[in-house]
């Protein structure tokens, strides 16, 4: 897949799968804008890359996913392509949630996948053409327990992704999502009450994932830059599982 010439903004870029998505476009020819709230992590993965200066900030400030388009405008003259990587997770049944988890999950994961895809929207029309890939998962469509507020966002990412899928079709903006399973980023050890072992990493694979390994963050990256490219000019409104067979049972 070829990228020359083409500008992607990827949020959540920093770390995990939106690093490895961002490493990937590079590769591919592409030019990478990134957006992170971390900012010593996000540029060290620019300077890596040779992408310019990150993009410093928070999605679920409306406010933010428009400037962030704006610049990325002002320094490319385009975009072609939006990747909704950036997430957070609340490890919690419903009793044990607090009201501000609840709303910081819904914020990232909901609001800022919205708040992007709507400042992206115009500059794509105008050009007649696009790609947005939201991260949604595997749990927004199967759910698990002990995760309801990330269930309940991830499944709020599917929806939004088929409705501005169907809202956009017609002015040559294709918008799909990628579902993944368990990947070995940084978000599967966090909000745990002690860091997981490669042992209990490997005990987890083993008991629920049926290739019996976790996915590397390169592997769903690689199904991100797919959807964004002109081979997959026929989708759009997909949700992609990418889990090792963890919902075909």
């Amino acid at each position: 897949m070829d990228f020359t010439g083409k500008v992607a903004l990827i949020t959540g870029a920093a770390s995990g799968m939106g690093a490895a998505t961002a490493r990937e476009f590079t590769a591919a020819g592409g030019q990478v804008v990134i957006v992170d709230r971390n900012t010593e992590l996000a540029r060290q993965v620019a300077q890596e890359i040779g992408a310019g200066p990150p993009i410093i900030g928070d999605v679920s400030d409306s406010a933010f996913c428009n400037q962030a388009v704006e610049l990325t405008l002002k320094r490319h003259n385009r975009l072609d392509v939006l990747v909704n990587c950036a997430g957070v997770i609340v490890r919690a049944d419903g009793p044990n949630t607090t009201d501000d988890q609840w709303q910081r999950v819904m914020n990232v994961n909901v609001n800022g996948v919205f708040f992007m895809s709507r400042a992206a929207i115009s500059p794509m029309k105008k050009q007649g053409k696009g790609a947005i890939i939201n991260f949604g998962s595997i749990w927004g469509g199967v759910g698990a327990a002990g995760v309801v507020a990330y269930c309940a966002s991830k499944g709020a990412v599917h929806q939004i992704t088929r409705a501005m899928a169907l809202d956009h079709v017609e002015d040559g903006i294709r918008i799909n999502a990628v579902c993944p399973g368990e990947v070995n980023t940084p978000m599967l050890a966090s909000e745990r009450p002690s860091p997981p072992t490669p042992e209990d990493l490997q005990k987890l694979a083993d008991e629920t994932i049926p290739m019996k390994r976790l996915a590397e963050p390169v592997e769903i990256a690689r199904v991100v830059l797919f959807l964004a490219s002109d081979a997959a000019s026929y989708m759009t409104g997909a949700l992609v599982n990418v889990d090792a067979g963890y919902t075909a049972r």
